[in-house]
């Protein structure tokens, strides 16, 4: 991934709608969700949803299937891995952690977000 790639996915998630619409999508697995059940859970109006997920679409992190009048939406896992790469490709200076810091470039979680 180039500068230019990972800026524009971290631009797409830097906005708090996007970021919980990618979120649930990445919870949801690779079958996504269709637009509707997205839009009930985020609480956002119909054109708001679209602008979203069009900008997680530019970005690359979002993909769209259609199944007959449904639309399902899927996080891009390729995409976010990349950019996960991306982010920590420098920790400790491209060499591998010490024991003591091995965690250094692990998440973890806190407990606030699933």
């Amino acid at each position: 991934m180039d500068d230019t790639t990972a800026l524009a996915a971290l631009r797409a998630l830097s906005q708090e709608s996007r970021l919980a619409a990618f979120r649930l999508l990445v919870r949801a697995g690779p079958e996504g969700l269709p637009v509707g059940t997205l839009r009930e859970a985020l609480g956002l109006p119909p054109a708001t949803l679209s602008a979203h997920l069009n900008v997680l679409r530019a970005a690359g992190l979002a993909v769209d299937t259609r199944a007959g009048r449904v639309i399902n939406v899927r996080a891009d896992y390729a995409r976010m891995n990349d950019l996960l790469a991306f982010l920590t490709d420098n920790c400790c200076q491209g060499d591998a952690c010490p024991p003591a810091t091995a965690d250094c470039c692990t998440p973890e979680t806190d407990g606030t977000h699933p």
